[in-house]
């Protein structure tokens, strides 16, 4: 461990003040990190979140698939702030309308992890605006991953007639192929 207990990295920080800002809105949290098992990040964020006063619940793999909505639900009712969970557990099959806002820690290496995670909350009946945030350092092996990814799920979703332009997007810097950017003026026009 490179921090102590209660000592915050900077995105431990950054997460924190995001959380808080989002509850003072009235927005739940999801939070996602990756690090679940021998380096249960999981367990920690709990303990940072709930030393700021934020009522935070961690779903685990524990829990059943065929009990998990029926968790969730029982969490929520207990109104917390924020969830703490790995995106693999809810990657699909759930709808996640109380959490309009998603918070990846660290991002995973599978496209379809990540798109089915981060549109848990972007469902039919979503009523608000969802935020879909990653948190990453700059110049590290995390943002050349979310830039990678960002890449994969570009191609993925161009295939299927869906052009992004935002999200991990954003953070390709490099030329567009000549068929993405024909394909973003179509839409444009």
């Amino acid at each position: 461990a490179i921090f102590d207990d209660l000592t915050l990295a900077p995105k431990e920080q950054k997460v924190i003040e995001y959380i808080k800002a989002e509850k003072a809105a009235g927005r739940r949290v999801l939070v996602y990190t990756t690090y679940t098992g021998k380096r249960d990040t999981a367990s920690r964020l709990k303990r940072l979140f709930e030393n700021e006063n934020l009522k935070t619940a961690v779903l685990r793999s524990t829990v059943s698939t065929d009990k998990r909505e029926d968790w969730i639900i029982d969490q929520v009712d207990r109104d917390i702030d924020v969830m703490v969970c790995n995106p693999e557990l809810v990657k699909t099959g759930l709808d996640l309308l109380d959490f309009p806002t998603i918070i990846f820690m660290q991002t995973a290496y599978n496209v379809y992890t990540v798109q089915q995670a981060s549109r848990r909350s972007w469902r039919i009946g979503q009523t608000l605006d969802v935020k879909v945030v990653f948190l990453g350092y700059e110049d590290t092996a995390q943002t050349t991953c979310m830039r990678l990814m960002g890449k994969k799920i570009a191609v993925s979703q161009s295939t299927s007639g869906d052009i992004p332009d935002n999200g991990l997007d954003s953070l390709n810097t490099e030329e567009q192929s000549i068929e993405m950017e024909l394909a973003r003026a179509l839409i444009k026009r």
